[in-house]
């Protein structure tokens, strides 16, 4: 939001965060779009760039997906009508970017993410029936931006970078949005969306079983998110063991990778965990890739 015009500050909406040990402020300001929206400049060269010099190795640059903005920025009754419907505004958002992936792409970084948390809203009865509500065409509006997902995919794989989608639930102070499997969403999202990698949050029960990965193409690896962001308590070995080799009765080991299941802060504000928990966290990711996949 910083690199492109056409935000503006506003009351925010009512959010129903669940769960966690914090609670939502009373009222709060957000970022929404009022004008159309015209890049400053780039996106994400200065994260790339520090990345590089640092990482020592692959690295990873995450672009929002463009769905994000039509459904918590898109407000008719701001400014002058600058976009006629959440469509349109996915679709231009999108082709901003893509040309944003394709330049990271070019100056070789190897690896972009989509974020896209706002499919998992679809997934949650309560809250796609509140979209249904609003008469919005669920159907149409997936369609949408799993198309302007794809134009920022095919713009990172256009230039050699290995392309993901990250579905997770909302993560902020330990808390989240959505509620629900990914089955309502999983055949059309999972065939539709043209990337290397599926990052999907598995943390607890409220993410559904494995079933729906059945509907994922063999030429995409799916990363289970079974290690959560939300708390320091650490995982049993044992168990993360025995979920992979569940999930490799539905997939094979092949297509199936492990990582924590969104980031640690997500907003500034983060979630209710130390460093040094994070770093337990992030050690438990890499000794159980490497005990798995060897």
């Amino acid at each position: 939001m910083e690199a492109v015009e056409g935000f503006v500050e506003a009351e925010a909406k009512a959010i129903s965060w669940k769960g966690g040990p914090g609670a939502e402020p009373a009222s709060w300001r957000t970022q929404v779009v009022a004008e159309r929206l015209r890049p400053l400049g780039r996106i994400a060269d200065v994260e790339a760039r520090f990345m590089r010099d640092h990482a020592g190795g692959t690295f990873k640059i995450t672009l929002p997906s463009p769905l994000l903005f039509a459904q918590a920025g898109f407000r008719l009754d701001l400014g002058d009508g600058a976009y006629s419907s959440r469509a349109e505004l996915i679709a231009h958002a999108a082709s901003i970017l893509a040309d944003e992936a394709g330049q990271l792409a070019a100056e070789g970084v190897p690896y972009i993410q989509v974020d896209a948390p706002g499919y998992t809203r679809w997934a949650d009865p309560q809250l796609a029936a509140s979209s249904r509500a609003t008469g919005i065409d669920m159907d149409e509006l997936m369609r949408v931006a799993i198309a302007g997902d794809n134009r920022i995919l095919e713009a990172a794989r256009a230039g050699g970078a290995m392309t993901a989608v990250h579905c997770c639930r909302g993560n902020w102070m330990g808390r989240w949005l959505a509620e629900g499997g990914y089955d309502p969403i999983a055949e059309k999202l999972f065939t539709s969306l043209r990337c290397d990698r599926l990052l999907l949050e598995y943390d607890s029960p409220r993410a559904g079983g494995f079933g729906p990965l059945r509907f994922v193409p063999s030429n995409k690896v799916v990363v289970l998110g079974l290690i959560t962001t939300k708390t320091g308590e650490m995982e049993s070995r044992d168990q993360l063991l025995r979920r992979i080799d569940e999930a490799s009765h539905i997939l094979p080991l092949e297509q199936l990778a492990l990582s924590t299941q969104c980031g640690f802060a997500s907003t500034q504000v983060g979630n209710p965990l130390t460093h040094e928990q994070q770093w337990r966290k992030l050690e438990l990711v890499a000794s159980l890739a490497r005990e798995v996949w060897p």
